[in-house]
């Protein structure tokens, strides 16, 4: 069947608009509604998905994977570009991979109905980001694809609307997936945006005899990359690439790191309580907010004493980043301090990050947009989105080089290896060798439900249960308050290696003691020690939320229902990380500040050359 391939004659709306933009909100509802909820996912539903429960991701292991999953989520728009530019054309590339993001939304939904839940989830994620940054740098294109001489005075308002999709969408999405995942599981919480991305699929399926359809370039694309101008150009922006990419290692952990520090923080804000990761859903509102503020009244008032020009706009979205995680930072360190800081904090956050968002990101495309010359616009597109996948890679590797392996997981897998196949079946005891694997006196007994550690005893665990119960008793003193490290002033003792034994608080509920372990370094996968839970009395039937139903179904029970604040202990011998806390976001905090100190020059030398469409 033949398609037009040129657009209509006419001064009005193209008639395939309305498909677009249907196509664009519930397409970006999917993805922003999976994106949500997948750090709490992973770190909370993931390990009970299967019929017998596994061990739960770490907050450092979930960050690394998400922050993996976007960085290849805008990777792939140079898939989208040759696929598009050189062989199917648009229309046909988005609809394709279309399907590919469907399949991922479904292989998301299935986790726990047969087979492994991480072979499905990583399955989900890799076909999401096939289909999500494939079709990203066709959309957009597609939109000015059907207009022509006469209607083109439309396109801004067209963009405006398709720009308004994208946060409506989002916005819905933050909203609600969170609150489907805690009441109704992570079938519903994946699924439902399943069903959204499929029905964006057929919308813009039904729209295809409405679209203009422009045919590919073919070979001539390749052609028309070799030109001097056009490599110059980009040679320029490149720099400017790398020091957005540091801005998107930081702005994309308003999913991940934000979410695990919003869960340890006062969630009641307004009279609503709210769940860790709707907070982002501040993200797109404000951007609706801003963009019209900015361009409207704040740019046109600073221009009046100063000349804002696209790279100083860029140059002050970099530092206001800066400050917006130095703020991360002060709200961290009170956490650690044992306080549970309101929400409204981290909203403040979000002011910055989203600011910052709009003199960084929608400035810094459409200065990239204008020093491209025409035949290389594609390319510098699909080059500022690998930006992202940059930042996010840097981020999942500083997640991935902070693990400190669990010396008892590793010794586990040893001591297994030879048992029968069925060993799973029955809880059963075993002994973990030490470090010094010959002495006896360091080793450990690891307590098996299910093939993995239920319970770990630890060599010299009696010292740490003492030292947990000095924290207990200091903190029953205050109204189960843990007492501040550095006024606790008391000896906790030490390990049986004549390591001291440290007292570490993670948030208002958890703490931690460690110490050194068998080889006497810290920071290793030997150190050991126990982390403790506060738990305050929920009363019966106050458990109503999806994980709560699934832990009971599978014989594990959380919640206290006794009358009093309950200290229950887990042992480790390694397994932590080497950045945490308020010190996490303070790395952050100065890589951003080196980034924005080193752009100045960079500004300051760069000389603009423009290149527009005649």
């Amino acid at each position: 069947m033949s398609y037009r391939t040129s657009a209509l004659d006419t001064d009005r709306m193209p008639p395939g608009i309305p498909f677009i933009i249907g196509n664009e909100a519930a397409e970006r509802f999917s993805f922003y509604g999976m994106r949500t909820i997948l750090v709490v996912f992973m770190t909370k539903y993931l390990w009970l998905m299967d019929q017998q429960a596994g061990t739960a991701m770490t907050n450092a292991a979930a960050r690394e994977h998400y922050h993996d999953f976007v960085a290849y989520a805008y990777l792939t728009p140079f898939l989208g570009a040759l696929l598009s530019d050189v062989l199917l054309g648009k229309y046909r590339t988005i609809l394709w991979l279309s399907i590919f993001y469907c399949l991922g939304h479904g292989a998301l939904a299935l986790m726990g109905t047969s087979g492994s839940s991480t072979t499905w989830l990583y399955t989900g994620l890799i076909l999401i980001c096939l289909g999500a940054g494939g079709i990203k740098p066709c959309v957009s294109a597609h939109v000015g694809d059907q207009f022509g001489p006469k209607n083109s005075h439309l396109l801004t308002r067209v963009y405006n609307w398709f720009y308004f999709s994208i946060n409506f969408g989002s916005f819905f999405s933050t909203l609600l997936t969170p609150w489907l995942l805690e009441h109704y599981g992570p079938h519903w919480a994946f699924g439902i945006p399943g069903g959204l991305m499929a029905l964006a699929t057929l919308v813009f399926w039904m729209g295809r005899n409405r679209f203009v359809h422009v045919p590919p370039a073919g070979s001539s694309f390749f052609r028309e990359l070799g030109s001097r101008e056009g490599l110059v150009a980009l040679a320029k922006l490149i720099p400017l690439f790398l020091f957005i990419a540091v801005f998107w290692g930081l702005y994309d952990q308003t999913g991940s790191s934000w979410v695990q520090q919003a869960a340890q923080m006062n969630l009641n804000f307004m009279g609503i309580t709210w769940l860790e990761s709707q907070v982002q859903a501040a993200n797109p509102i404000l951007i609706l907010l801003f963009v019209p503020l900015f361009s409207l009244v704040l740019y046109p008032l600073i221009n009046r004493v100063f000349k804002l020009t696209p790279l100083r706009k860029i140059g002050f979205g970099l530092f206001l980043t800066v400050g917006c995680f130095a703020l991360s930072t002060l709200i961290q360190s009170w956490i650690d301090k044992g306080q549970s800081p309101s929400i409204g904090w981290q909203l403040t956050a979000y002011i910055l990050i989203t600011a910052a968002e709009v003199m960084v990101s929608i400035v810094g495309l459409e200065f990239s947009y204008t020093q491209a010359p025409k035949s290389m616009k594609s390319l510098v597109m699909a080059c500022y989105l690998a930006a992202v996948f940059i930042g996010n890679k840097m981020t999942a590797q500083v997640n991935e080089f902070i693990q400190i392996p669990s010396a008892a997981e590793e010794q586990l897998g040893a001591a297994t290896a030879n048992l029968p196949g069925d060993w799973r079946k029955d809880p059963r005891n075993v002994v973990l060798p030490g470090l010094s694997l010959e002495d006896p006196a360091d080793d450990m007994v690891a307590h098996l439900k299910n093939g993995t550690i239920d319970e770990l005893d630890l060599p010299g665990h009696d010292a740490f249960k003492s030292a947990a119960a000095v924290i207990e008793t200091a903190a029953r003193k205050n109204n189960d308050q843990l007492p501040e490290p550095d006024k606790l002033g008391a000896d906790l003792g030490k390990d049986i290696f004549g390591n001291a034994i440290r007292y570490e608080i993670i948030d208002s509920t958890h703490f931690r003691l460690i110490s050194d372990g068998a080889d006497r370094k810290p920071g290793t996968k030997w150190d050991i020690g126990l982390t403790v839970s506060v738990e305050k009395p929920e009363g019966p039937g106050s458990a109503t939320s999806w994980l709560e139903r699934r832990k009971a179904q599978m014989g594990i029970s959380t919640a206290n229902t006794t009358s009093e604040t309950r200290y229950s202990a887990s042992a480790f011998c390694g397994g932590q990380t080497k950045l945490e806390g308020a010190e996490y976001f303070r790395f952050f905090t100065w890589l951003m500040l080196g980034t924005a100190v080193l752009y100045v020059p960079f500004a300051l030398a760069y000389r603009p050359r423009t290149y527009l469409h005649e």
